[in-house]
């Protein structure tokens, strides 16, 4: 091989090459590839253009072939040619005109995709083109729907459109960006100055890069939208007077749209010139309203703007308005990207000025946006539909000559306008006298717009052209018909979707059946109007009860109830009618999307028809004004017909609630049974329609009434479908009828709530926001309910008598479930504000009493000067002024007896919390567009109302669903009462009440344990003290140590309550106004415990100090007996024989008995309690006449005096008293005697308790008696008598002396026993005797010589620590019995007075014994005492925890004593007695260790200290388990009635309350608190059950006093001086006492059963006759008796 003299290349750049041809070859490929599919598309294109040339080619025939075959040119785009050339075939239409271009149509298929790619790479929206966006998520509140910026992105803009265009703002259109940089920069240049020519730059708006056309973004927006956002789109442009978009481009559609649905919502009101005189009006849908339609169209290109001259056109001189986006408008100048072939519309509507409108008659003006010569299709419709088309150009060529020649025949007139260029001008008038025959023109059709042509002139021209072409009976198409010609050129229409077709069909088969509405109601809506009604008005009657008439309450109230039952009944017998059927499938089983066109549906032909019904009825109206006298009957008649012409979709809605209602009420009564319900899915379908944006009806405006069980139902199924997720604020608005209310609430949150037509809001609708989810958690809610009612001082309702109750039952349960209220006004109407003000002041009013505060806004409308807020200060204080004389007035009609203020009532900011907003329209409708400053100061409300509403919601939790329904109830059943106030029952505010009353029970269970200890502790110290050291500084020490106990105790108490309205507890704010009567309970429960506390220490220390001489006594006695052992011990030493055991003894008794014998032993004098009392008595008495006197001497002595039970006699009451009544002496006797017997009786047993309480608390101390004793017993007696309500019970001196003499004389026989049983305790020589086996076991070990040490010690334990040890048990054991009671499985019955009330009648219910019902409702204290007591003995008999509770304590003591034992060793404890001593000292506040047994201890004790203590020690298990064995030995009765804290009574004290009983029925007070501001109870029973009986026929009266409360009854009784008085007045004469009516049929259900089952024997044991009871009182179960209980206790179903 030959060298090349090359060198060889190394290995790694040969790899290098390899790889890059190896490249070069992937990437040649890869353009073989990419050329080869576009050859294959070059291919089909050059098809398409084969086919388009052979089409073209061939000869004219028609124009309208030409149109067809280009609308089909249009739908190539991914067709395979095929079939195109197919369709081609089939159309015989020729095709030929010179100068069209054929490549017009492949030009338009390659740039449609560009719409696709605008939204997605400009505007951000491509996830919007599958899934559309809805009007849901447009109105979904989120931190950008409170933002106003100007849009920073053009991503930004669509958002930005929607938001500001759904606030009715002018600006929606504008698409300018805000760019700070450039703001920066302009600035900056404006800051310099300018040196010279060159500086100055001239402004450009030639750069449009980041703009786009205002058209572009509207038409991507349509694109991205549903149909029913589309709707929403339009009738809102429609408000603004914005241009609607008719026919939309084919963006991704291969057709056109024809935009019917999307305007089928706007409805147009005028006043043609034709009804001027007659001042009549027109109102109709526009796509139903035929009208002449002039178009607008551009051919080739124009120097000026058409759109421009079209606002020119349509608006008057004197107020400009841009209908249409023009070139001069902001971003009117970017070129459009999408919107060309755009047709928009706009029309003009008269108002009746002849000498302002522009046009007599509507006309509609159609703008295409885009050269006809690219949109032939659009145009082409427009020929079809338009009676003139204006065409704007600058020249004819004769390619368009061509294109206009096809025109020919087509009966639509055509102009032209033309700004002529001078090169052109020649050509163009050739063309144009072409033209004359073919298209019929004339002179008036040609218009010339020069550069120098005056527009003003120019426009007024046009006008005059327009106006012309009117007056010449064009043709009035309305857009429905216009649709069948888009339908012919092939174009789509928005609405022919199948879904909205099939909705379409439902609908119109339910509405063709509507001829006349009114008779269609009465015949198709058969269970509302009048059976609603008359329902409506029996609810309202069983509360309050004004027709009752001479019957008896509770009859009538069942006759009542019967007729709501029989209404129930005739509307259950009722089938759905076809159309309801129909209703019922269309929102039940078409799908979400066909449901919504279902019910839109619905909404345009009920309006239409309702619309035509209105106008008709008016018409007849007017003609009888003219034609009629004044005829009142007539008029009236026709003013119902008109009111009942009204027809909507909430009625059909309102119909199936009543289906519901009936049905449901029907099942209840048993009389069908569940599986048999047809309707129970109702409320899961109307839940939906709530979830889909729909408003749900909660007040039926018609019959003024809220469907109850429905709303109820339906709100729990909504509830359940958002998983429980559904906490929501509400708003509300208020004010007088029309003045804009829906409008407002519409412009804020885009609503549109179901308004039928011809009238405003009826009742109240409610509608869902939801909040966005990133938001929620800001916001504090998941939703935003708002709620529109009808308006206050209606004129419809303003003839009604009840009109002004009306009002106020609306505007109190509106504001009651609100958490903002604006209060709407207009300004010019100053009398009805005025009476708005006062009804509002109530509602507030009433509002706060029950806990709940609102906040308040006032919007004041009409009212457009910039400088309003300022100038209106003095009206704003004007208005504060107004409203605190409003308030002061509803305070007064509501009965409340101080003075207030609106502040008062809640918190007004006279600044922040009012409002000025513009009027709606700016000019004068209909051509009026929505005001700017209208919309600008909407959004300010706005924003600063959620702002509020996020404070709002972090000072209390939102309502839930399931609260909102609490609150609808509870508020619907106070309004239905004459006096909301006394009528509210909110089972929120008492489970709130509740929950609190339980809490405080526990702190003040705390408060009463830790007294209970310190006492016990210092008992224990003083008894451990020397007499002599036991002096008055030592009581101050102690009165001391107490009151910073007890004010510790407190602070801690008052803390806890604070802590607990600032943990954010559900439902707190409603019970703020009983934080004070918790704070006064504190205090009072303080002042319990110190005077409690303070008598104890002074009793011990009595004791202690009352030994002090037996003490003596026994020292000397002790001291006696010790010399004498020692004597006998030394003598029986020096005895020679030593004695056994037997001697010992008998040596030893024998000693005992000879110093017994030698020591001065006088017994301690007993006293004759008796005599002592008797004593106090007499001179208690003394001053009582001598009628008392004589009583007391023919009495025998005290103790002896026997009185088993106090009864009542007739010598207790002065008879004379009845002579001074106008009626019959044994009617009067009868009525006299029972009233005052009862209340006599019940005071009797009331202090002969209360007396025997302080007895036996005295006889528990176990110490001596004292003659204090008898004096507190007769100030407690004393005290009672001497009130003024006991005066009126005209007692005589009798009742008063056998009275005393009954409680002195239980008195005196207790203390008695207690007085000899203490001189037994403390006697020397009974306590000597007990220590004589101690000094027999020490005599003869010491005589033994044995180590005593261990017995010593043994004696010890079992002498000394034995009793201290279970004296510290019984001390402990009630404290710990309570709580562990409190831990047991009946917890839940002893947490609050009111849970234990409703526990005892349960159980009361389930034993079902007349005897226990008669103790409960006569003798309540001793029963609730009994049953107590009997609940403890049960508890802790079948369970071993009391003996664990005794375990524990003496467990616990054990250790500490242990733990003293071993820690007492030392110098200063080496003896014994020094070991005890300081033994004694270190447990001196736990144990009482018996000094008696004590010093014998140490009796000739020689041991050690230290062994001594090691004994006990050792000793201490044994010691344990003896004294425990001891208490298991004991009876539980026995081990309750030794405990120093007796757990009946901290029991009792939980749950008894403060003791007061109804005035009427004598039911107990269930107040959570013991200081409270008002006494009440959850039901009330039978006034029969409480002994009373009818005067007349002895009866027993079977009235409950929660229904007379509400009645129209008269009582009276001693408080009223025996006149008459109607029960609802009654707090004029118990003030303290709170009696709610029922508020339900059913509340008071248990103590009717009760009464029913036990009728016979009530009578017998009240010797009366059985009551006549209402026949459904048989009916009642025992089931539903407890269900009533658990209902009236507002008590969950699990507690019960």
């Amino acid at each position: 091989m030959k060298d090349t003299g090359k060198s060889i290349l190394p290995m790694e750049e040969l790899e290098k090459e390899r790889n890059k041809l190896e490249n070069e070859k992937k990437e040649l490929e890869r353009k073989r590839n990419f050329f080869k599919v576009t050859r294959d598309e070059l291919a089909k294109e050059m098809k398409v253009l084969v086919f388009f040339k052979k089409t073209i080619e061939k000869p004219i025939n028609d124009a309208k072939g030409i149109r067809s075959t280009l609308n089909r040119c249009e739908q190539v785009e991914d067709r395979q040619v095929v079939e195109i050339l197919h369709e081609v075939e089939e159309n015989q239409s020729d095709l030929y005109q010179h100068g069209i271009v054929a490549e017009e149509a492949p030009k338009k298929f390659r740039e449609r995709p560009k719409a696709c790619q605008y939204i997605e790479s400009k505007l951000k929206m491509e996830k919007y083109r599958r899934r559309k966006l809805t009007l849901s998520d447009v109105l979904e509140i989120s931190p950008e729907s409170l933002n106003n910026r100007p849009p920073q992105t053009i991503a930004h803009l669509p958002w930005c459109f929607l938001q500001k265009l759904l606030a009715l703002n002018q600006t929606a259109r504008s698409t300018n960006l805000k760019h700070r940089a450039l703001d920066d920069q302009i600035l900056s240049v404006d800051n310099e100055e300018l040196d010279s020519q060159e500086d100055i730059i001239l402004f450009s708006d030639t750069d449009t890069s980041d703009s786009l056309n205002p058209l572009d973004v509207l038409c991507a927006v349509l694109l991205c939208s549903d149909s029913f956002l589309q709707q929403e789109i339009l009738s809102k442009m429609s408000m603004c007077q914005f241009a609607l978009p008719l026919l939309l481009p084919a963006l991704d559609t291969p057709k056109c749209t024809l935009m019917l649905w999307a305007m089928r919502d706007i409805v147009k009101k005028w006043r043609p010139h034709s009804l001027v005189e007659s001042r009549g009006f027109r109102e109709e849908s526009l796509v139903l309203t035929a009208m002449p339609t002039v178009s607008f169209v551009r051919l080739g290109s124009c120097s000026f703007s058409k759109s421009q001259l079209l606002n020119e056109l349509l608006s008057p001189s004197h107020q400009h308005h841009n209908f249409f986006i023009h070139r001069d408008m902001e971003s009117g100048n970017v070129p459009r990207e999408i919107a060309d072939g755009l047709v928009e519309v706009s029309w003009y509507f008269p108002g009746g000025r002849e000498g302002s409108d522009l046009f007599p008659e509507p006309i509609a003006v159609t703008n295409l946006h885009g050269d006809i010569e690219s949109h032939w299709l659009q145009f082409s419709f427009l020929t079809e539909v338009s009676s003139a088309v204006f065409i704007v150009t600058e020249s004819i060529s004769e390619r368009q000559y061509a294109l206009l020649s096809s025109l020919q025949g087509s009966a639509t007139k055509y102009y032209f306008i033309f700004n002529n260029q001078a090169e052109k001008a020649k050509e163009t008038l050739g063309f144009l006298n072409k033209l004359v025959p073919v298209l019929k023109l004339n002179k008036s059709h040609v218009l010339q717009k020069g550069s120098t042509t005056n527009k003003a002139t120019f426009v007024k021209y046009l006008q005059s052209a327009v106006a012309a072409m009117m007056k010449s009976s064009p043709k009035g198409m309305n857009i429905e018909a216009m649709a069948v010609s888009a339908r012919e050129l092939g174009i789509q229409i928005d609405e022919d979707g199948e879904e909205c077709q099939c909705a379409s069909k439902y609908a119109k088969e339910i509405t063709e059946e509507i001829e006349d509405v009114a008779q269609y109601k009465s015949k198709n809506m058969r269970l509302q109007g009048e059976p609603w009604n008359k329902l409506a008005k029996v609810e309202k009657e069983i509360c309050q009860l004004r027709r009752q008439g001479e019957i008896l309450i509770e009859n009538y109230k069942s006759q009542l109830k019967k007729e709501l039952l029989e209404l129930r009944d005739q509307q259950s017998k009722h089938d759905l009618t076809n159309g309801l059927s129909k209703f019922v499938t269309g929102i039940g089983q078409l799908s979400p999307r066909g449901k919504h066109y279902f019910l839109k549906w619905m909404k345009f032909c009920l309006d239409h028809i309702a619309r035509e019904n209105l106008s008709k009825l008016r018409d007849e109206y007017k003609e009888k004004c003219k034609n009629s006298k004044n005829d009142p009957k007539m008029f009236a008649e026709h003013d119902k017909q008109i009111s009942g012409s009204s027809l909507g979709v909430e009625h059909f809605m309102r119909e199936l609630g009543q289906f519901y209602e009936a049905e449901y009420s029907m099942a209840k009564e048993g009389k069908i049974a569940e599986n048999k319900r047809q309707f129970i899915h109702f409320p899961d379908i109307a839940a939906d329609l709530m979830l889909e944006g729909f408003p749900l009806e909660l007040i039926d405006g018609d019959v003024s009434s809220i469907p109850l069980q429905w709303v109820t139902d339906v709100l729990t199924q909504l509830h359940d479908k958002l998983g429980g997720r559904s906490k929501m604020l509400v708003l509300t608005v208020l004010g007088v009828q029309s003045t804009g209310k829906s409008t407002l609430l519409n412009t804020m949150f885009g609503l549109q709530f179901a308004v039928s037509s011809g009238r405003c809001t009826r009742g109240a609708f409610m509608s869902l926001i939801k909040v966005a989810e990133k938001f929620q958690q800001e916001l504090g809610c998941d939703f935003l309910l708002v709620i529109d009612t009808e308006g206050l001082k209606a004129p419809e309702l303003a003839k009604l008598e009840d009109s002004y109750q009306h009002d106020n039952e609306l505007a109190t349960l509106v504001v009651g479930l609100s958490d903002i209220t604006i209060v709407n006004m207009a300004m010019e109407n100053a009398t009805e504000m005025k009476d708005v003000l006062q009804i509002v002041s109530h509602a507030f009013l009433r509002m706060k009493e029950i806990g709940h505060k609102p906040n308040c806004q006032f919007v004041h409308q009409n009212v457009s000067d910039v400088s309003a807020h300022d100038q209106n200060m003095r009206d704003r204080k004007h208005l504060l002024e107004q409203l605190d004389e409003m308030t002061k007035a509803a305070a007064k009609m509501e009965k409340k007896c101080r003075e207030m203020k609106f502040s008062d009532i809640m918190d007004y900011d006279l600044e922040k919390h009012n409002w000025y907003i513009p009027g709606l329209w700016h000019g004068v409708p209909p051509m009026a567009p929505v005001n700017m400053g209208y919309s600008e100061k909407v959004y300010e409300l706005k924003k600063y109302l959620f702002e509020f509403l996020k404070g709002c919601s972090q000072r209390r939790s939102p309502k839930d669903i399931p609260q909102f329904i609490e609150w609808v109830r509870s508020l619907w059943n106070a309004v239905k009462h004459e006096n909301f106030i006394f009528s509210f029952r909110n089972s929120l505010v008492a489970e709130a009440y509740n929950q609190l009353s339980v809490k405080y029970a526990e702190w003040e269970w705390d408060f009463r344990k830790m007294m209970h200890l310190w006492v016990s502790k210092k008992e224990t110290f003083i008894m451990n003290q020397s007499p002599d050291k036991v002096d008055t500084n030592v009581l101050t020490k102690l009165k001391t140590e107490e009151q910073e106990k007890l004010r510790l105790e407190e602070q801690k108490i008052l803390a806890h309550l604070k802590q607990y309205f600032e943990s954010g507890a559900v439902n707190l704010h409603l019970i703020e106004k009983y934080k004070e009567d918790f704070r006064r309970s504190a205090n009072g429960l303080r002042n319990e415990l110190e005077s409690y506390s303070f008598s104890k220490l002074q009793e011990v220390i009595k004791i202690r100090k009352s030994r002090h001489k037996t003490d003596a006594i026994l020292s000397d006695y002790k001291r006696k007996i010790e010399e004498k052992v020692d004597r006998l011990l030394n003598h029986c030493r020096k005895s020679k024989c030593k004695l056994n055991n037997d001697e010992q003894e008998k040596e030893f008794g024998n000693m005992w008995t000879e110093t017994l014998s030698e020591l001065s032993l006088i017994p301690l004098p007993k006293c004759n309690i008796g005599k002592d009392m008797e004593f106090h008595l007499r001179k208690d008495l003394e001053k009582r006449g001598s009628a008392a006197w004589q009583m007391l001497e023919s009495a025998t002595s005290l103790p002896t005096y026997k009185t088993q039970n106090f009864k009542m006699k007739e010598e207790y009451f002065d008879l004379k008293v009845i002579r001074g009544f106008r009626i019959s002496m044994s009617g009067m006797k009868e009525y006299f005697t029972h009233e005052c017997w009862n209340k006599a009786e019940a005071l009797a047993m009331a202090l002969i308790q209360d007396c025997n309480n302080y007895t036996k608390g005295k006889v528990n101390c176990k110490a001596d008696y004292d003659e204090t004793y008898s004096r507190e017993l007769l100030w407690i007696i004393n005290e009672q008598l001497q009130q003024a309500k006991v005066e009126k019970l005209h007692t005589t001196p009798c009742f008063e002396v056998d009275l005393k003499l009954h409680i002195l004389g239980d008195a005196a026989r207790a203390f008695q026993k207690m007085h000899e049983d203490f001189i037994k305790e403390i006697d020397p020589l009974q306590r000597l005797e007990k220590l004589k086996p101690q000094y027999l076991s020490t005599f003869k070990a010491v005589y033994s010589e044995k180590d005593e040490c261990q017995n010593k010690a043994w004696n010890f334990c079992d002498q000394c620590l034995r009793p201290a040890l279970v004296d510290h048990v019984n001390k402990r054991l009630g404290t710990e019995i309570v709580d562990d009671f409190l831990m047991s499985e009946r917890s839940i019955e002893y947490s609050s007075r009111k849970f234990f009330q409703f526990f005892v009648l349960e159980q009361l219910l389930e034993e079902n014994d007349f005897n226990n019902y008669v103790q409960y409702t006569r003798n309540y204290v001793n029963f609730i005492k009994t049953r107590i007591q009997r609940h403890l003995l049960t508890h802790y008999r079948q369970k071993a925890s009391l003996g664990d509770l005794e375990k524990n304590i003496l467990s616990s003591i054990i250790k500490k004593l242990s733990k003293v034992l071993k820690e007492s060793k030392g110098e200063k404890t080496k003896t014994v007695p020094s070991f005890l001593d300081n033994l004694c000292e270190m447990l001196q506040q736990d144990l009482v260790i018996p000094k008696d047994s004590l010093e014998v201890i140490l009796f000739k004790n020689t041991a050690s200290a230290d062994q001594f203590s090691v004994f006990i020690l050792n000793f201490i298990p044994d010691l344990e388990k003896q004294v425990l064995s001891s208490f298991e030995k004991m009876e539980i009765e026995s081990k309750l009635s030794e405990l120093k804290v007796k757990p009946q009574d901290e029991m009792f004290k939980r749950v008894f309350g403060c003791g007061k009983q109804c005035p009427f029925c004598k039911v107990p007070c269930e107040a959570g608190t013991s200081v409270h501001e008002q006494h009440s109870a959850s039901v009330h029973r039978p006034k029969g059950l409480g002994t009373w009986r009818w005067i007349e026929t002895k009866k027993l009266c079977y009235d409950i006093c929660s229904s007379s409360v509400a009645s129209n009854n008269t009582f009276r009784c001693q408080e009223t001086k025996w006149e008459f008085h109607p029960y609802k007045d009654y707090r004029k004469f118990f003030p303290d006492w709170c009696i709610q009516p029922d508020d339900s049929i059913k509340a008071s259900d248990y103590w009717k059963f009760v009464f029913k089952e036990f009728n016979e024997d009530f009578a017998k044991e009240f010797q009366a006759l059985p009551a006549d009871l209402p026949e459904d009182w048989h009916k009642i179960t025992k089931e539903q008796a407890l269900e009533s209980l658990k209902e009236a206790f507002a008590l969950k179903p699990q507690t019960g």
